[in-house]
C-alpha cells in the first residue's frame, strides 16, 4: 500500500450553514455535489476536488473522549496570498500570518466559525496573485 494524497477532512457542526458560508466565501471553496445520505451536511470542492466534508449534528460537534478535537490543523497549499490576507481584512477574520523563509512559505493560520485551525500556505515567492 501506498498513500498518494489526502482525499478530504470530515468535520462535525453544528452551525452547518455558517460553516458552508465561511468556507465559500473566506477560502473559496465550492459548495458542490453530495450523496443522499440520511443526514444533514455538505462537500465542500477546491475545483474538481472534494476535499471538506462537513456533517451536521445537533449536539456538541467535538469529538473524543471528553469532547475535544484530537486534530491540531489541517492545511491547504494556495496561490494568491496578497488577495487572500485582503479577503480576510475584509471580512474582519482572525489570523496570524508566519513567514518561514526556510521553506519558502508564507503561512496564514485561521479559525473557521467552529474553531478549527486551518493553514493556507503560499509560495512567499510567487510573482502573480
Amino acid at each position: 500500500m501506498q498513500i498518494d494524497k489526502l482525499d478530504h477532512v470530515n468535520l462535525r457542526t453544528s452551525q452547518l450553514d455558517r460553516m458552508v458560508k465561511w468556507y465559500t466565501e473566506i477560502l473559496g471553496l465550492n459548495a458542490g455535489y453530495r450523496p443522499a445520505f440520511p443526514f444533514p451536511g455538505a462537500w465542500l470542492y477546491a475545483g474538481d476536488t472534494v476535499v471538506i466534508h462537513l456533517v451536521g449534528v445537533s449536539d456538541e460537534a467535538g469529538a473524543g473522549s471528553e469532547g475535544a478535537l484530537k486534530m491540531e490543523h489541517f492545511a491547504f497549499r494556495a496561490r494568491g496570498a496578497a488577495k487572500f490576507e485582503a479577503t480576510l481584512k475584509a471580512h474582519g477574520e482572525t489570523y496570524r500570518r508566519t513567514d518561514i523563509s526556510e521553506i519558502n512559505t508564507a503561512a496564514f493560520n485561521v479559525w473557521d466559525p467552529d474553531g478549527n485551525h486551518i493553514h493556507v500556505d503560499f509560495y512567499t515567492d510567487e510573482t502573480t496573485d
